[in-house]
């Protein structure tokens, strides 16, 4: 791997670790400003519903039961500069499980597209989703 394309793996990573926590905390306990982490055109899917531009993702997170997720893994890739357009565009994958008030626990997966804008890094597009528990007979291997 060349130094260039190896510098610009390990920023990914380092980035990546960075927003994904500052992102899960905003999320848990500063709803209210987790818009910030969005392009003004973003887009989101979460799990199964919709919301594209700042504002209204700002307003769907704001309806949400209060939360606590607890990331358990996360990888990053850098997209290819010719393919996105952008030099500093990033792929995330993150999953781990989350609490919602008064709901069990479940496992999530979500994915994420970033870039840099003004020094900051803001998502594209966001998609969520909980997995479903398992049924009873599947929970437990005899």
């Amino acid at each position: 791997m060349n130094n260039e394309l190896k510098q610009k793996v390990e920023s990914c990573c380092k980035t990546a670790n960075v927003f994904t926590r500052l992102y899960y905390a905003s999320l848990d306990k500063q709803r209210h400003k987790t818009g910030r982490f969005y392009l003004d055109t973003a887009t989101v899917s979460w799990n199964g519903n919709g919301a594209q531009g700042r504002e209204r993702i700002e307003r769907f997170f704001l309806e949400l039961p209060s939360s606590h997720h607890q990331l358990t893994t996360f990888d990053s890739q850098p997209l290819l500069d010719a393919a996105v357009g952008n030099p500093s565009t990033y792929g995330i994958l993150a999953g781990g499980t989350v609490k919602y008030d008064e709901q069990p626990i479940r496992n999530f997966q979500q994915s994420f597209v970033i870039i840099v804008e003004n020094d900051n890094w803001k998502i594209v597009s966001d998609c969520y989703r909980l997995q479903e528990p398992l049924p009873q007979a599947f929970s437990s291997c005899n």
